[in-house]
């Protein structure tokens, strides 16, 4: 089914599944996690799979531009009460729906559209699996609103600053996904205190690659989520100067030690992986693809330092294959999993963290 065709209007399946309704509405805002999502286990693939849609709603109305900043925490305060169970989620689609401007992709639109049927999925499942829903939900809503009205243009002021917004975008889906997996499996749950410190780890070192990789993106936007004391430690390079095309050694120094930084939460992502039984396959790959397609980014970005667009540091179909592959093969193995993310990791700069 295309993602271009949004599904209340096709004609060839009247009354789509939970699952198919979900498939399709993740290929329209996330094709990543259309790709990892179905390797879980079926009892697993459908709460992650709800868990990502109503993020991603969180997402499109924290990045919506025809919203202003009090708009914006009503609607995040009113989504989390709707996940609660507290209101209705009619009205709140039917209010926000149309305040959506074009510059939202159609995708989420219809995701706006839709959100009574997702959250009728969310209230199906367990108490246990709706309250690691509900509190990633929460947390992500009220997190995100702290840096809603901020001046980021000159990046934020400290580490720990980009460390507590790393958390409320994805470590708190760590914490969530942990929690999931808890539930379904008491071989994983035996793990959780340890997995849970993890996965704040692992969401750290996805979305701090994410950053390195879209910094020109959100420059565009007057938007920059790195730490001026990294750049003051390593060069006094100000922020507030960054322009693409520049070459200044300064600001490559604070670039890199932040590659490190990443690095080392992705080691810590693999150190959560291998806590999974090695049994859990499904599980193993899902989070296995994610590290490796990120290790490779972070590569891609250290070799080309001077990159002025994501697509310049955005890595082949051929590399995103070769990822699904090696995993699949050494998905059972821990010391395989080790030597191929030392392997992968060869040349970057690593700076252990705590997890």
């Amino acid at each position: 089914m295309s993602s271009s065709t949004p599904l209340q209007n096709s004609k060839s399946i009247e009354s789509p599944s939970d699952d198919v309704f979900q498939d399709h509405l993740l290929q329209g805002v996330s094709r990543t996690f259309a790709l990892t999502i179905p390797q879980l286990p079926p009892p697993l693939a459908k709460p992650v799979a709800n868990a990502y849609l109503l993020c991603r709603i969180v997402d499109t109305i924290e990045d919506e531009v025809a919203l202003n900043s009090a708009q914006k925490r009503r609607f995040c305060h009113q989504f989390a009460d709707v996940v609660r169970g507290k209101q209705s989620p009619a009205p709140l689609s039917d209010t926000l729906a149309p305040l959506l401007s074009s510059g939202t992709l159609p995708a989420e639109h219809e995701l706006i559209g839709v959100v009574p049927r997702v959250i009728g999925i969310t209230h199906q499942f367990e108490a246990e699996q709706q309250e690691a829903l509900a509190r990633c939900v929460e947390i992500m809503a009220q997190g995100m609103a702290e840096f809603q009205d901020r001046d980021l243009s000159a990046g934020l002021a400290t580490l720990k600053e980009m460390d507590r917004y790393c958390y409320y975008v994805a470590g708190v889906v760590g914490e969530m996904l942990t929690q999931l997996f808890c539930h379904y499996s008491p071989a994983i749950a035996a793990h959780q205190e340890e997995m849970m410190r993890l996965a704040v780890s692992f969401g750290q070192g996805l979305q701090m690659t994410n950053i390195l990789k879209d910094l020109w993106d959100d420059h565009e936007r007057r938007v920059c989520w790195l730490p001026q004391d990294v750049f003051d430690r390593t060069g006094e390079f100000p922020l507030a100067e960054l322009k693409p095309g520049h070459n200044d050694p300064r600001f490559r120094a604070g670039f890199m030690e932040l590659i490190g930084i990443a690095h080392g939460h992705l080691k810590n992502a693999l150190r959560y992986t291998l806590l999974i039984p090695s049994n859990e396959t499904g599980i193993r790959e899902f989070c296995l693809w994610a590290l490796g397609m990120a290790v490779l980014t972070l590569r891609k970005i250290a070799q080309n330092p001077d990159f002025s667009t994501s697509s310049q540091v955005k890595i082949t179909r051929r590399a995103v294959k070769t990822t699904i592959a090696i995993s699949r093969i050494l998905r059972s193995s821990d010391r395989g999993l080790k030597t191929a993310f030392t392997f992968a990791g060869r040349g970057l700069p690593l700076t252990e963290q705590p997890g």
